[in-house]
């Protein structure tokens, strides 16, 4: 039996109705005992969930993922409730969906596949339908036993037996012509992201992360003044977008709205993903956004930082944000967060209160990083000035009756360019540099 589920292109009409399966197993190996979480995905896929089961287990049933009797249990909620699908917080084997889709008569939906279907709704570049349809593809290639019917042989002739390919061995192949040229498509979309991101190379990049739905856009869009899509779902946002920090800030810094993270986030989602999960390893400051009114938001800040462990961001610096402090209703608890977490930023942007603070901190770990300098230059040479704005930011100009001395703020890296510039421009009678110590303040 062949089960498709529908494209819904109307959301508002005609749900599909959708049993949840919670798995618990040992260590957390699969399932964290979030059902909301599985129901907010759920309803961001634009199902209905009529019911919710859960399990605990202590091994995994190769055929049917869940023991007997919770199958059975299945059976009879799915004719109960009428429903139209089952959807696991849990990865499946095509073997697995297989057989509950027999069983079951309906159809199965891991979680892996439901978060696909989120990104594919959701993506609006052509990089992001790109990656979520090549993941797509993907997953769905072991799986085609259950997603076609028609595996009738062709024949290759009259009076000859198994002669030809299956229509499955067709459809597989198709596939991975369909894979190949998403791959290649996505590699030119990869080079033309590394020519837009050159041109941003000397300028502070801060890169908005942390769980999905925790107000990183809301965020983005005060900051910057965009028009960012804000929604109350997972998954609003799955293309990068780049804005500068406008509001009252004295420094060029570009902010990075970054697609949300998940636990258990499909790794061909992870891989196709690569060049938009690079604006987070290349930037040079991380805001890390918690909605700090989620009842598991620690749990959600672990996932957090393990997933950016796994991307290798490490050692860059990053301010904790703690955002929707607006629904923390209870005082004592807000006061007690704010002794737990001293270095970190309370902000709402619904009431837009905490904004100074936190472009403060972003301001104060801009100019840590600064290098500090002083050039001499001639009067003949202040054509440099021009290139030199490119590379660094000149705080002070002090004009003399031969000479000009300049106060530069330099990111990391770039003094040598500056230097660089004086060296190729100016012999060493005619300009002189030097570093200033780094604890001196900005005038």
């Amino acid at each position: 039996m062949k089960f498709v589920i529908q494209e819904k292109i109307k959301p508002a009409e005609n749900l599909l109705k959708a049993i949840l399966v919670e798995i618990h197993l040992p260590n957390n190996l699969s399932g964290d005992g979030s059902v909301e979480e599985l129901k907010g995905l759920a309803a961001t896929a634009w199902y209905k969930p009529v019911a919710s089961i859960a399990q605990k287990l202590n091994s995994v049933n190769p055929h049917t993922f869940i023991g007997k009797g919770k199958t059975e249990e299945l059976v009879q909620a799915v004719k109960y409730h009428q429903a139209d699908a089952v959807i696991f917080d849990a990865s499946l084997s095509p073997a697995q969906t297989r057989n509950l889709e027999r069983i079951l008569n309906c159809a199965v939906v891991d979680r892996t596949w439901l978060i696909l279907e989120i990104f594919r709704d959701h993506a609006r570049t052509r990089e992001a339908k790109t990656q979520v349809e090549l993941a797509r593809l993907k997953y769905s290639l072991p799986r085609l036993t259950k997603m076609w019917a028609h595996l009738s042989r062709q024949r290759g002739g009259i009076g000859m037996r198994d002669v030809g390919e299956t229509q499955i061995q067709l459809d597989r192949r198709l596939i991975r012509d369909n894979i190949a040229k998403l791959n290649k498509r996505l590699k030119r979309l990869h080079l033309e992201k590394i020519t837009q991101r050159k041109s941003r190379k000397n300028i502070y990049k801060a890169a908005l992360v942390g769980y999905t739905n925790a107000g990183k856009s809301s965020l983005m869009n005060i900051l910057t003044g965009a028009d960012t899509l804000v929604e109350d779902k997972l998954f609003a946002t799955l293309d990068a977008t780049t804005r500068k920090i406008k509001k009252n800030f004295p420094y060029p810094v570009l902010l990075i709205d970054t697609v949300g993270l998940i636990d258990k986030l499909p790794h061909d989602l992870v891989a196709s993903f690569k060049s938009t999960l690079d604006e987070v390893r290349e930037a040079n400051l991380l805001l890390k956004v918690v909605d700090i009114s989620h009842a598991d938001f620690k749990r959600q800040m672990q996932t957090a930082e393990t997933v950016l462990g796994d991307l290798g961001v490490q050692g860059t610096d990053s301010i904790l944000v703690f955002n929707k402090a607006d629904k923390i209703k209870d005082q004592e608890f807000l006061q007690t967060m704010i002794r737990q977490y001293p270095e970190a930023i309370f902000v709402s942007c619904k009431e837009e209160t905490g904004i100074k603070d936190l472009g403060s901190a972003i301001v104060e770990t801009y100019e840590k990083n600064l290098v500090h300098m002083r050039i001499d230059l001639k009067y003949p040479q202040s054509n440099l000035i021009f290139e030199i704005r490119k590379y660094a930011l000149i705080v002070r100009e002090e004009y003399h009756e031969a000479d000009l001395t300049l106060e530069l703020r330099v990111l990391p890296g770039r003094e040598q360019k500056v230097k660089s510039i004086l060296r190729e421009a100016l012999s060493v009678e005619n300009a002189r540099v030097q570093p200033l110590n780094s604890h001196q303040p900005i005038s």
